[in-house]
C-alpha cells in the first residue's frame, strides 16, 4: 500500500470513526433521556400510590405565592398552615399569613370557610368526595385547596396531564430530608416537586411556574412534620363556631383569598 492510499484509508477509518462515535452519542443520549423519562414517572407513581393508600394524614407547610406589579417586580406573599385529611371526604386545612388568618372544614357534605380575622364564615353544600370538592372549588368559586393536586386519591394523573416533558434531576435536600427532584413542563406551566426517599415517598415540596404570565411567577409549598395513620391527630371536621363568627355569603366572605383586598389583579399594561 503506498503512502497516497494509506492516508486515504486512515482518512476514511477516521471518518467512520467520527460516525460511529457520533451514533453512539445520540444513541446513549436518547437511550438516557427515556430512562430518565421513565424513572421519573415510576417515582411519581410511587409517591401517588402512596399517597393515595393514606386513609388519615396531616402536614404542616410554609407557602409563598409569587405577583407580578404592573411595574414587573416580583412580590412573595408568604403565608403557614395545616391539613389533616381522612380519605375520601374529610379534610380540614388552616393558612395564616399577613393579609389572612382561615381555616376550612369539609365533613363530606358541607363546606365552610372560616375567616378568622374577620370572625366571618361561609358555607356551601358540597357533597362527595375531596376529589369533587377540588374540582367544584376551583371550578365554580375559583378557590383552591393547598396543594390540590397532591391531595388527590390520583395525584399522578392530577400531575401529569398534558405534560410534554420529564426529567429526573437526581437527588437534592428539603429540610433535612433527602429527596428525588423531578420536573415536568406543560405548555403554560412548569412544575417542580421533591419527593422523600424510602418507604414513606410523599411531597417534600412542590412548586408550580406560570410561564403565560409576565415575569413567569412561581407558587411553592414547602411540607414539614408529615404523619400518617395513627400518628394523625384526631380532627373534628364539622364546623362548631365557637366564636359566634357572623354568617355570610360565600361572595362576601372577604379576607380569604389568595391576595389582600387592596391587590387589583389584571392584565400587565
Amino acid at each position: 500500500m503506498n503512502k497516497k492510499t494509506r492516508k486515504l484509508v486512515n482518512h476514511s477509518v477516521r471518518s467512520l470513526s467520527a460516525v460511529v462515535l457520533s451514533l453512539v452519542v445520540v444513541l446513549g443520549t436518547s437511550v438516557g433521556v427515556r430512562a430518565d423519562e421513565a424513572d421519573a414517572k415510576r417515582l411519581l407513581k410511587a409517591m401517588s400510590d402512596y399517597l393515595a393508600a393514606q386513609k388519615a394524614l396531616s402536614f404542616e407547610y410554609d407557602a409563598a405565592l409569587e405577583v407580578v406589579t404592573k411595574d414587573e417586580q416580583i412580590l412573595a406573599l408568604v403565608s403557614s398552615g395545616a391539613v389533616t385529611l381522612n380519605r375520601p371526604d374529610k379534610i380540614r386545612t388552616m393558612r395564616a399569613g399577613g393579609f389572612a388568618d382561615v381555616e376550612t372544614f369539609f365533613d363530606g357534605k358541607t363546606l365552610t370557610l372560616l375567616g378568622k380575622n374577620l370572625n366571618i364564615y361561609a358555607q356551601q353544600d358540597i357533597p362527595g368526595t375531596i376529589d369533587h370538592l377540588i374540582d367544584e372549588l376551583r371550578s365554580k368559586y375559583d378557590r383552591h385547596l393547598p396543594a390540590a393536586n397532591l391531595l388527590s386519591s390520583n395525584a399522578y394523573d392530577a400531575l401529569m396531564r398534558d405534560v410534554v416533558d420529564v426529567k429526573d434531576l437526581g437527588s437534592g435536600v428539603i429540610g433535612g430530608v433527602e429527596c428525588d427532584f423531578l420536573a415536568f413542563r406543560k405548555e403554560k406551566v412548569d412544575l417542580q416537586i421533591w419527593i422523600a426517599h424510602g418507604e414513606r415517598p410523599y411531597p417534600c415540596r412542590y412548586t408550580v411556574t406560570t410561564k403565560d404570565l409576565p415575569g413567569a411567577p412561581q407558587y411553592t409549598i414547602q411540607i414539614r412534620n408529615w404523619k400518617t395513620g395513627d400518628a394523625v391527630a384526631a380532627t373534628d371536621f364539622s364546623f362548631k363556631n365557637p366564636t359566634n363568627a357572623k354568617k355570610v355569603d360565600l361572595k362576601n366572605l372577604e379576607g380569604t383569598g389568595d391576595l389582600p383586598a387592596h391587590f387589583m389583579t389584571g392584565e400587565s399594561k
